[in-house]
């Protein structure tokens, strides 16, 4: 295999691969810190790049990597005489035995330890988009609108509780205590693979593929909630459009021109049977955006949409969760159920807030509203706007064809 098919397999295992790995290495050698243990990882990936490019890639490269890092972390702590207990048996075994449920069982875990109430919220998140996900520091920064060194620091003081607390890295305990916070962690995963908010990709199918893959664990392990059964539902009304989102010559394509036969019927399908299994009272956050997914699902059309019916059910979500991206999409079924006059107030209104009126999609919003009402001007300044607000040039091309129009 030539090195430059190599550097693609490595990095695409890379993505895949390094929080899992990570678990089970921490998992299986609790002497090791957080630290050491995402160094071995890094160094056992630098060993594979040389020896795949002079070799082959093995029959089972993940298993390959773990038994590199495995070595790896049994010196380390051989030099530094840290070892409290004895190997267990499984540690030594081949490559070829290493298998992905084994590997997933223990992302779970730390899944759950991530989640563990004695630290912040915030915090929680944070550690499992790092640390589970393996998303970028840059990446998890733009998801909370902090700065590189601000999410540094809080992964510092994450690691220092886990190892203070003697958090385990296992789904033991109260582990339905900590669902509300797992499930907002898993619903960020999936948003930040629907759409990217770092990187050159704007998709990463590999992120939304992992939070569908992490909710359905916890519901096959008995240990989910009617939220929990919502929040896949969602998930998977949103994977069922994901193909639709791009056209033949890879232009993005909004919600109102997708081409609705692309849309995934299985998806939408196993999505209805678990929206109908979550049903509680009251409605939770998830469950009423699940109805919103699916009532989008269930339109033939963008003109047959139910907007009056979505518009009343944002209503609803705002008086749960008030948050301006859900103000926003408020705005926008108000728009197309008629009453513009609230979805202008509710726009403009949005502008004053001090990081939200950087956000590209409001004044992109803003552009089409203003298109939609006969202002031509008024919405090339929005969309100008938005042009600069997004570092990816696929959005700054979908805006500029605003424009043209």
């Amino acid at each position: 295999m030539s090195p430059g098919n190599v550097h693609i397999q490595v990095d695409s295992l890379y993505k895949q691969s390094f929080g899992s790995l990570l678990n089970t290495l921490l998992h299986r050698f609790p002497d090791l810190d957080f630290e050491e243990a995402e160094d071995i990882l890094q160094e056992s990936f630098s060993t594979a790049l040389i020896h795949w490019q002079r070799d082959t890639i093995p029959k089972n490269p993940k298993g390959w990597l773990y038994k590199v890092s495995r070595n790896k972390a049994i010196n380390l702590l051989k030099n530094k005489s840290r070892f409290t207990q004895a190997f267990p048996e499984e540690t030594l075994a081949a490559e070829e035995d290493i298998d992905d449920p084994g590997i997933r069982d223990h992302t779970l875990g730390m899944l759950f330890a991530c989640a563990h109430p004695s630290l912040a919220p915030k915090t929680q998140m944070i550690l499992t988009l790092k640390y589970v996900m393996n998303l970028k520091v840059e990446a998890i920064g733009k998801a909370f609108a902090m700065t590189v060194d601000g999410i540094d620091k809080i992964l510092v003081r994450g690691r220092t509780a886990i190892r203070a607390n003697n958090i385990q890295l296992t789904v033991a305990g109260e582990t339905r205590d900590r669902l509300p916070v797992i499930h907002k962690i898993i619903y960020l995963i999936f948003n930040e693979g629907y759409k990217a908010s770092y990187g050159p990709e704007l998709i990463r199918e590999e992120l939304c593929e992992e939070a569908l893959l992490l909710c359905k664990e916890i519901l096959d392990a008995g240990i989910g909630d009617p939220d929990s059964k919502a929040l896949y539902a969602l998930m998977l009304f949103n994977s069922a459009r994901l193909r639709s989102r791009f056209d033949a010559g890879g232009k993005l394509v909004d919600l109102e021109n997708q081409d609705r036969r692309l849309w995934d019927k299985d998806l939408i399908e196993l999505g209805s049977y678990y929206l109908l299994g979550s049903k509680t009272e009251p409605a939770t956050a998830f469950h009423i955006e699940a109805s919103i997914a699916w009532l989008h699902c269930l339109s033939p059309d963008f003109e047959s949409t139910d907007w009056g019916l979505i518009a009343q059910l944002y209503a609803q979500l705002l008086r749960i969760s008030k948050n301006p991206f859900l103000e926003l999409n408020y705005a926008v079924a108000l728009f197309y159920a008629g009453d513009r006059q609230k979805a202008f107030l509710l726009t403009n209104d949005l502008l004053r807030h001090p990081f939200f009126n950087q956000y590209y999609l409001l004044n992109a919003t803003l552009g089409k509203f203003y298109w939609m009402d006969g202002d031509k001007t008024l919405a090339r300044e929005y969309f100008v706007k938005a042009i600069n607000q997004t570092h990816f040039e696929i959005e700054k091309e979908f805006i500029q064809g605003l424009l043209n129009l």
